[in-house]
């Protein structure tokens, strides 16, 4: 009699599922293009801004202060290259289907999974932000 067994690959080398999966993957494809979309406006509002502070001969402090739109636009990224969402995970929804059909996460594992995730994701957002706010301050 011979045995057949899967092995499932690591969930950030798996091919995108269509599914939710809590702590994984919370989104479909359209909204994953909408995260990518914000993202791109906020790496681009950010830019601007820096480039404002920096003609306005902004001191190094206050130049500063473009941590907080480019830790926006991580958490943006991120979440456009995870495929979750950061507020979904918070009030315990996902979506796969058209932008605006939400449908509700099951299950106190599930919803905190997805906690742990969106804690994950605003951590590195936050990272990423004060990292370029640093940079900011160093080049003028």
């Amino acid at each position: 009699m011979t045995t057949v067994s899967t092995v499932q690959p690591p969930p950030e080398a798996a091919e995108p599922v269509a599914g939710y999966r809590p702590g994984v993957c919370n989104i479909g494809p359209e909204e994953v293009a909408r995260r990518r979309r914000g993202a791109w406006v906020a790496a681009l509002a950010t830019a601007v801004f820096y480039l404002g502070l920096v003609a306005i001969g902004a001191p190094d402090a206050v130049r500063f202060v473009i941590a907080v739109p480019a830790a926006g636009a991580a958490v943006s990224w991120l979440q456009a290259r995870e495929r979750f969402c950061v507020a979904f995970g918070s009030t315990g929804t996902f979506n796969f289907g058209p932008v605006g059909e939400l449908e509700r996460v099951e299950g106190v594992a599930a919803r905190r999974a997805d906690r742990r995730k969106v804690a994950s994701m605003v951590g590195r957002g936050v990272l990423i932000g004060v990292a370029i706010g640093l940079a900011a301050v160093v080049v003028p």
